[in-house]
């Protein structure tokens, strides 16, 4: 049954994220639990797929209105000739399907058997068409007529080759649907006499009990659990993202201080080069002046001498 609802979810009737939770561990304690105490899950289950076929019923209920405004109307005559051509089609699609589905499985001799079957369905289906055919117009005939499958509320086409009517009749959509209302009508055999036990159950624990837990209380425990979770979960990412920002924070505060040492460093070896610069000037003129004062003494003897 889960599968089926996965397959939906896979689908364009996209059912978004299960509520639940699908944890191995939690359904294995689930059934060890049950073996001592009813938990009265199967009601909840009812009352889910109850109002989950009512949904897909009405959209096939406002199918068949919006093509009988939008449609041209036939007469009882040519559209009970529809009729026969569509229920001719969808017995070679449904057929077909199942001929694939067990050729795959390797049942060889049960598809080529059904295989024959559909030939025969073809060879009615070829004389129904042509008697619809000949029952209206060409023009008429050529639009294209539509009719809702009962099963998922989807649209299928008298004109459909049988490919289409295959592909539908054996995809997850359909499929999906019969088995979500053929496990309705199981649980709706005994679901009367199981409310009948789940309000005895609650009577008897009403007295030591303030409520019964089971069911959709346990389902609320869970989406509170879940949401403590994605809450945890949150604060985690939270503290995480500080933390990061903390270490970005203390990289760039590092970076700035090698900046300053590097520039300090930089600026000490220049005020080095400009000193030595300097003291290379003073020696060069002291080195000039101590030659110009010999100079002056040489020719300070030269006139004594003269």
């Amino acid at each position: 049954m889960r599968d089926r609802l996965y397959e939906l979810g896979c689908s364009r009737m996209d059912l978004g994220e299960c509520p639940k939770i699908h944890d191995l561990a939690l359904r294995a304690d689930y059934e060890l639990a049950s073996k001592t105490k009813d938990y009265f899950y199967d009601i909840d289950a009812t009352e889910h797929l109850e109002a989950f076929i009512a949904d897909c019923d009405r959209r096939t209920t406002a199918a068949k209105q919006r093509l009988a405004e939008t449609q041209e109307e036939l007469s009882a005559e040519v559209t009970e000739k529809a009729n026969a051509v569509h229920e001719l089609a969808e017995q070679i699609g449904q057929k077909l399907a199942r001929a694939e589905a067990l050729g795959e499985e390797g049942m060889v001799e049960e598809s080529v058997k059904l295989m024959g079957e559909i030939d025969e369905l073809r060879k009615k289906k070829a004389v129904a068409e042509q008697e619809y055919r000949n029952s209206m117009p060409a023009s008429s005939y050529q639009q294209q007529k539509l009719r809702v499958c009962e099963v998922c509320s989807a649209y299928l086409g008298i004109h459909d080759n049988d490919r289409r009517l295959a592909d539908h009749f054996g995809g997850k959509l359909h499929l999906g649907f019969i088995t979500i209302r053929e496990k309705l009508a199981d649980l709706k055999k005994t679901v009367d006499k199981r409310r009948e036990e789940r309000g005895a159950s609650e009577r008897e624990r009403s007295g030591g009990r303030r409520h019964y837990v089971g069911g959709r209380e346990l389902d609320r425990r869970a989406r509170r659990h879940r949401e403590s979770a994605r809450d945890r979960d949150r604060n985690k990412e939270t503290d995480r993202d500080r933390d990061r920002e903390r270490k970005d924070r203390d990289r760039d505060r590092e970076r700035e201080r090698e900046r300053r040492r590097s520039r300090s460093r930089s600026r000490s070896k220049r005020e080095e080069s400009r000193e030595r610069s300097r003291g290379r000037d003073r020696d060069r003129e002291r080195e000039r002046e101590s030659r110009r004062s010999r100079s002056h003494r040489s020719s300070s003897k030269e006139r004594r001498r003269e």
